[in-house]
């Protein structure tokens, strides 16, 4: 299909759209009740709703209950030290609702009273300093909208297809934006020694998770942020304060942080609990491996959103993002990646964000082979599953950020495949 055939065909969508829904071309309404179809007058307009009050905390429509994080009970021995998949299939444009952003933990939700909350600053300073959440509260602050990854998203699918549905296979990412105090302002009060190199951040739950951080990507774009999309963090996310440290893998976003040590070399074979590292072909790991690479996932049509209604006028709706920059563009195929088509990014494009893409098209009712691929501002380009095995082997479950498979069935049904 070129791209002249494809703007043809969105022209004859938009010119016989009226004609087409009034036909019932687009598709049948499933469960519909009759009373409540024109020319009939609704049964909610026949009545008063809820007052104002009812609903001191909004929630979404009832309807849409099944918009929600899910967990997958075998993946790990304990709920406690676990992950929740963000449904990813369900939303739109790049901001995630704070309700369904993914969670990580690895010892349980810790319930912090706001006013017992400390932050330390010590080691290679001059000056110790403990901060309260209202003394980070009055330090000028910032907004930022960055994605958040944890290292194992993907990680199921090293091996090959695993895991059918977008949420699964890609849900363990989102995109917010975070209010809060940029790291380097807390450092320069402390004022951090010549010597210092790393810090050791801890969070505040009952793992007292610690990670390294080199002290000069704290000092280049690192928060401690205490809102998210406005509002106070949520218990999951960190509540009342988090390390954001943009475009890195997610273990490094300590939550609950409640104390930073200034050091000249990193703790991974000290105090740090654990440290995600990628094991190769030949038995070495890689370390350091901190930035999330490019990556991208359409995420309709996909497993859990197939195509309704049969052929016709479809829509490719899609997610990407790079912890190196900002995307710079997006590829679609619609074979297996044998030909490539330039999707639209639509809404803001942000440093180390999601963005969101669509590609249109009139669909005949194929088979396809549904891909998309990111290329951010740096000139890398996301690879083929392949092309990064061949690389890195199967061994790891990190940092997988290759190319995604859909199959478009001709009834409309999507499934997680791989090609050669």
């Amino acid at each position: 299909m070129t791209e002249t055939t494809d703007k043809a065909s969105r022209r004859r969508f938009l010119t016989g759209a009226a004609g087409l829904v009034a036909a019932g071309a687009a598709g049948p309404i499933v469960r519909a009740d009759d009373k409540n179809l024109p020319p009939h007058v609704a049964e909610w307009t026949k009545q008063l709703g809820e007052g104002v009050g009812t609903r001191p905390y909004g929630t979404p429509s009832k309807f849409e209950k099944d918009v929600i994080r899910r967990t997958v009970p075998w993946l790990t021995a304990t709920p406690e030290s676990s992950v929740s998949f963000t449904p990813l299939h369900a939303l739109d444009g790049i901001i995630t609702p704070n309700g369904v952003c993914f969670e990580r933990h690895h010892g349980g939700i810790a319930e912090v009273k706001p006013d017992d909350y400390r932050l330390m600053i010590h080691g290679l300073v001059d000056k110790p300093l403990m901060f309260t959440l209202e003394d980070l509260k009055r330090l000028p602050r910032v907004n930022r909208i960055y994605f958040l990854e944890c290292a194992a998203n993907s990680g199921m699918e090293w091996r090959g297809a695993q895991l059918n549905g977008a949420q699964y296979t890609h849900g363990m990412v989102h995109c917010v934006q975070y209010t809060g105090v940029p790291l380097k302002l807390l450092l320069e009060q402390a004022g951090v020694k010549p010597s210092a190199k790393w810090l050791m951040v801890e969070g505040g739950d009952s793992a007292g998770m610690n990670r390294s951080v080199p002290l000069a990507k704290a000092l280049d774009d690192c928060l401690i942020a205490y809102r998210m999309n406005g509002e106070m963090l949520r218990p999951e996310q960190g509540y009342p304060a988090r390390l954001v440290v943009p475009g890195w893998e997610g273990n490094m976003w300590v939550k609950w942080i409640r104390r930073i040590k200034v050091g000249d070399q990193p703790w991974f074979a000290r105090e740090e609990t654990s440290k995600y590292t990628d094991l190769l072909e030949n038995g070495k790991a890689r370390q350091f491996t901190f930035v999330m690479d490019a990556k991208s996932v359409i995420t309709s049509p996909s497993p859990q959103v197939p195509v309704k209604g049969g052929k016709g006028f479809t829509v490719i709706s899609g997610l990407a993002w790079s912890g190196r920059g900002k995307v710079a563009r997006v590829d679609v195929s619609l074979d297996g990646g044998r030909n490539w088509r330039t999707a639209k990014i639509d809404g803001p494009v942000f440093d180390k964000a999601c963005v969101r893409f669509y590609y249109e098209f009139d669909w005949n009712g194929e088979e396809l082979l549904l891909q998309s691929r990111a290329i951010d501002d740096t000139g890398y380009v996301q690879p083929s599953k392949d092309d990064l095995r061949k690389v890195r082997g199967v061994n790891s479950i990190y940092h997988n950020n290759g190319i995604q498979t859909w199959a478009l069935k001709k009834d409309g049904e999507v499934e997680n495949v791989e090609v050669g």
